[in-house]
């Protein structure tokens, strides 16, 4: 095998760490000496050992004068967990290969030079499109500060999210909606607007079975998990009574106002376990939403699912927020005037404003078509 086929299995365990390792990224790991795998890892939590040590340790003593592949540059500071560079040193690995550099300024080229520096063949870009594919989420954030925004929608095959009469549940079959609960599995946090919670009173949690281990009980890390459940609601129009403030949950439930919201209803939300975020408004008194992703990337969100309704959605697009798009489109057609579209919002006055997408993909999920891409 070549480097590129040891690196593409570096790549696929790196995603098996998918909803579990941040604010970290997905890293994996392989061994290999005279063309043969004796270890491999991935990152597997946060807080557990990087994928390199997992690896190395996995390979014990003939890890000495072998490659290393591994999909991001290996960290050479300590942190939750030691340097990996010197795990890499102790086992005595011959030469390294690295997808992608770490953008982390506290990292960024030091794993490489202080291998270099201590005798080791280093290699850097290998597959790096693909690396920087699979931690999109966490690159934008570490660069940016902001999270990376995906929005997701389903709907008609003629554009419509409900009927004129305002049915909308359940449009796309059993594979589209777990899909979709996957995603919320592997993104840190969802948003809707405060007329999705009046219309549906949705509980915004991860519905996914626990993968099943011989003892029958799944470790708490291959649960599947929650993600933070933000409300957009300038005024707080939430009912107390409403599904996400009365969960069982580990993940906590934000509300985003500004500063006309009522006082006494701060409070009361606060006693059910919310937190308030209050923040500017736009034009029209609704939250600013760029000010609230900067809130979000200072509180470690790195990944934002924003799934409706129309109106947000229609904000998030019209003001050119949105990184990724997955749109479910069920084999139905549903006309009528009144019938609420895919998006609200401003929209483009002209083709020439229009936003173009790009990387599109297309899959068949049971009856339903999802298509998939970025802005």
């Amino acid at each position: 095998m070549n480097d590129a086929t040891y690196m593409k299995l570096a790549l696929s365990l790196a995603a098996k760490g998918a909803g579990r390792v941040s604010p970290n990224p997905m890293v994996g790991a392989v061994v290999v000496k005279e063309d043969r795998i004796i270890g491999r890892g991935y990152h597997r939590a946060y807080g557990k050992p990087h994928a390199e040590v997992e690896a190395l340790k996995k390979a014990g003593a003939a890890a000495q004068g072998a490659d290393l592949y591994v999909t991001l540059e290996p960290c050479n500071h300590q942190g939750k967990t030691p340097p990996c560079t010197q795990a890499v040193l102790n086992a005595g690995i011959r030469r390294v290969v690295m997808a992608t550099r770490d953008p982390n300024p506290r990292v960024n080229g030091g794993g490489a030079e202080f291998l270099q520096a201590q005798g080791v063949q280093v290699e850097i870009g290998l597959l790096a499109d693909e690396a920087r594919r699979l931690n999109e989420a966490w690159f934008k954030w570490v660069e940016t500060g902001l999270p990376f925004v995906v929005a997701k929608a389903a709907c008609s095959l003629d554009g419509k999210i409900a009927t004129a009469g305002g049915e909308s549940q359940w449009l796309t079959g059993e594979q589209a909606r777990a899909f979709g609960h996957h995603l919320r599995h592997q993104l840190d946090a969802i948003l809707v607007g405060v007329g999705t919670v009046l219309a549906d009173d949705p509980q915004l949690t991860t519905r996914l079975p626990s993968p099943k281990t011989e003892n029958r009980k799944p470790k708490t890390e291959n649960h599947p998990r929650d993600p933070v459940r933000i409300v957009l609601d300038s005024r707080l129009r939430l009912p107390l009574s409403a599904r996400l403030l009365h969960l069982d949950s580990t993940a906590p439930t934000w509300i985003a106002c500004t500063p006309v919201a009522p006082r006494d209803k701060i409070q009361d939300l606060q006693e059910l376990g919310a937190e308030v975020l209050m923040l500017p408004s736009e034009p029209g008194g609704l939250v600013a939403l760029k000010p609230l992703l900067a809130e979000l990337g200072s509180r470690r969100v790195q990944s934002l699912l924003v799934e409706g309704g129309a109106e947000t959605l229609g904000s998030f697009f019209d003001q050119r927020l949105v990184d990724k798009f997955y749109f479910f489109y069920a084999p139905k057609i549903l006309g009528g005037k009144t019938a609420p579209g895919m998006l609200a919002g401003a929209g483009a006055k002209h083709l020439g404003n229009a936003l173009q997408a790009k990387d599109l993909q297309v899959n068949k999920l049971g009856p339903d078509l999802l298509v998939t891409g970025y802005l």
